[in-house]
């Protein structure tokens, strides 16, 4: 490459004629030129290759690794996983909630009674399995939301979470009114921006 950049700059001066007949003397190197090929914009760009580096080059993929990725990069599969995730996630957190609760267990009727231990896992189980759906629910719609919104803008930033965040929240807010949407729409969008900015 540096070869090349040298001859051209040599090619661009024009050969100063020298008087008597003799050789015309060799041009001056011109370094602004030079530099154009070695850093500026007419440098040619160089193909990464491992094996130059001394790494393991990487075969090419194949046609059933690019379907995989192409279907691991889709919004349903990303809507899926988040949807497995909040429901671990939710019923992990409904399960120390309750574990941590007083009130588990306890029947509102006769509340001197002490309730039993199957009851107790009972009402556990019950409060982890309606976390899990919420949290499914939840973390299904905002991948979702935000995998569309990413494809629509076609920029990966803070922006795509901020506006997913505000119509997943919007959408859960507007069960229970218009106020309660606005409300579930910028706190949501603020919640997804702080943790948007924490990650990044």
């Amino acid at each position: 490459e540096l070869v090349a950049g040298l001859r051209l700059v040599m090619a661009a001066v024009p050969p100063s004629s020298a008087s008597g007949g003799s050789e015309p003397s060799p041009p001056p190197l011109q370094y602004s030129l030079l530099l154009e090929h070695l850093v500026g914009e007419q440098r040619r760009p160089r193909a990464w290759d491992p094996a130059a580096l001394g790494g393991i080059p990487s075969p090419p993929k194949s046609e059933e690794q690019k379907m995989v990725e192409r279907a691991m990069e889709s919004c349903t599969f990303k809507a899926a996983l988040a949807c497995v995730g909040g429901f671990v996630l939710g019923g992990a957190f409904g399960v120390f909630t309750a574990g941590i609760d007083t009130n588990v267990g306890f029947d509102p009727k006769d509340p001197y009674r002490t309730p039993t231990a199957k009851e107790v896992l009972k009402d556990m189980g019950q409060r982890g399995i309606s976390y899990a759906k919420n949290f499914a629910i939840v973390g299904a719609m905002f991948s979702c939301t935000e995998c569309v919104v990413e494809s629509y803008r076609g920029k990966s930033d803070w922006k795509n979470s901020v506006i997913s965040g505000c119509i997943t929240g919007g959408a859960i807010g507007f069960r229970a009114g218009l106020k309660a949407g606005v409300i579930g729409c910028g706190g949501f969008a603020a919640f997804s921006a702080a943790i948007d900015y924490y990650l990044r």
